[in-house]
C-alpha cells in the first residue's frame, strides 16, 4: 500500500480548476489557428468544440480510473499490469511528459527570439527560467499550485485585446457552416490536441488534492474554461483574418497583438510575450513537478535528485535543438504523442480498470 500524503502537503478541491486551465492554456495558444485551419477552414472553430467535449470526458474517465486506484499513475500501472509491464508504461509517461515541458519551453524561447530579441541565446534564456523553475517546484506541490493559481488570473488582462480586432472583423468568413466534411473536421480535430495537452498530469497530482472527489466538477469547469478561451480566441481570428491570410500567419495571436493601439505603449506584444512567463511558468512547473514525482516512485530517488536530473536533461536538449524545423518537428511529434495518449491510452486504462475492479469485488 503506498504511503498516505501528509494533509499539509494536500490543497483544496477548488484549485483543481486553476490547475487544469494553467496546464492546457500555454503555447499553442499563440499560434494554434493556423494549424486547425488547415483542414477545416474556417469550420475548425467546431474542431475546438468538439475535443473540448472529448476532454471531458477523458477528464470524468481520469476520475473514475483514479477512484478505483491507491495512489498515483505509477501505482495504479503496477496494481493493472504488474511491477515490470506497469513500470514501462510508467516510465513511458515520465519521458512523455519530460519531452511536453521541452516542447513549451523551447518554443516559447523561438517566441522571444523571432518577436523580441533575436540574438538571444538558447542557453542563457533556459538557464534563467531553468532556475526559476527549481525555485518552486523546490517549494512542493502546493507552491505549484500557488503559481498555476497566478498563471491563470494575472494574464487575465489579455483576453481584454481581442476587444481590438472586431473593429475590423467581418464574421461572414465563418458561412457557410459546416462546409467541410467529417473527415477533415476529425483531422482538425486531432490538430487541436497539442492545445489542450496537459490534464493528463491529474494522474500525478490527483492523491494530492483533499478530498479528490469533490474535485471532480472543478476539472470540468476548469476544462470548460479553456475551452471557451480557444473557442473566443478562434472565431475572432477567422473574422480577422482571410483564409490565405491565416495560412501565412504562424503565430496567429500575436499578430493581432500588433494592432493594439494604447496612449501608453506602442508595441504591445512586448508587453504580452513578458506577460506570458507567467502563463508558461505553471505549464512547465507542473509538468515537471509530475514527472519527478514520477522518477520517485518508480526509483525509489528523493523528488529532489529527480528534479535536478531532469532540469538538466531539459537544459541539453534544449540547446541541442538549433533550428525552426527541429523545433516543428519536437511540436508535431510530442502533439501526436500526447494525442494517442489521451484518446487512446486513457480510454484503454479506463476499460482495464473497470474490469479489474469488477474481477476484484467478485473475488
Amino acid at each position: 500500500m503506498p504511503t498516505a500524503i501528509k494533509e499539509r502537503f494536500l490543497v483544496s478541491p477548488f484549485l483543481v480548476f486553476f490547475l487544469v486551465n494553467s496546464i492546457q492554456i500555454g503555447i499553442g495558444v499563440l499560434g494554434f489557428q493556423r494549424y486547425i485551419a488547415k483542414s477545416a477552414g474556417y469550420d475548425a472553430w467546431i474542431a475546438v468544440l468538439a475535443f473540448g467535449f472529448i476532454v471531458n470526458l477523458l477528464i470524468w474517465m481520469i476520475y473514475n480510473i483514479m477512484k478505483k486506484g491507491n495512489g498515483d499513475i505509477t501505482v495504479i500501472h503496477r496494481d493493472l499490469f504488474g511491477k515490470w509491464i506497469g513500470g514501462l508504461f510508467s516510465l513511458f509517461f515520465v519521458v512523455y511528459l519530460l519531452f511536453f515541458t521541452i516542447t513549451v519551453l523551447r518554443t516559447f524561447i523561438e517566441v522571444i527570439q523571432v518577436w523580441m530579441f533575436p540574438e538571444i541565446k538558447v542557453w542563457a534564456f533556459s538557464l534563467v527560467f531553468l532556475i526559476l523553475t527549481y525555485y518552486v517546484v523546490s517549494g512542493g506541490f502546493r507552491t505549484v499550485t500557488g503559481m498555476s493559481f497566478l498563471g491563470v488570473v494575472l494574464p487575465l488582462y489579455l483576453l481584454l485585446t481581442l476587444w481590438f480586432p472586431l473593429e475590423f472583423a467581418n464574421f461572414r468568413n465563418l458561412l457557410p457552416i459546416l462546409d467541410h466534411s467529417l473527415k477533415e473536421l476529425a483531422i482538425s480535430t486531432k490538430d487541436t490536441a497539442l492545445s489542450y495537452l496537459g490534464f493528463e498530469t491529474l494522474f500525478m497530482f490527483y492523491p494530492f488534492i483533499k478530498q479528490p472527489e469533490k474535485s471532480q466538477k472543478w476539472a470540468h469547469f476548469g476544462a470548460l474554461f479553456t475551452t471557451l478561451i480557444y473557442l473566443v480566441l478562434t472565431i475572432v481570428s477567422f473574422g480577422y483574418y482571410s483564409e490565405k491570410q491565416l495560412a501565412g500567419t504562424v503565430w496567429a495571436t500575436l499578430s493581432i497583438w500588433k494592432i493594439v493601439e494604447m496612449p501608453f505603449v506602442e508595441r504591445f506584444e512586448y508587453i504580452g510575450i513578458a506577460t506570458y512567463v507567467l502563463v508558461i511558468l505553471p505549464n512547465i512547473c507542473l509538468s515537471i513537478w509530475s514527472s519527478s514525482r514520477g522518477v520517485k516512485q518508480l526509483f525509489g530517488v528523493k523528488q529532489h535528485t529527480a528534479l535536478i536530473v531532469l532540469l538538466v536533461i531539459i537544459f541539453v536538449v534544449n540547446c541541442l535543438l538549433t533550428n525552426r524545423t527541429s523545433v516543428d518537428m519536437l511540436n508535431t511529434n510530442v502533439s501526436h504523442i500526447g494525442f494517442y495518449i489521451i484518446v487512446l491510452y486513457i480510454p484503454f486504462l479506463f476499460i482495464i480498470s473497470q474490469i479489474h475492479h469488477k474481477v476484484r469485488k467478485k473475488g
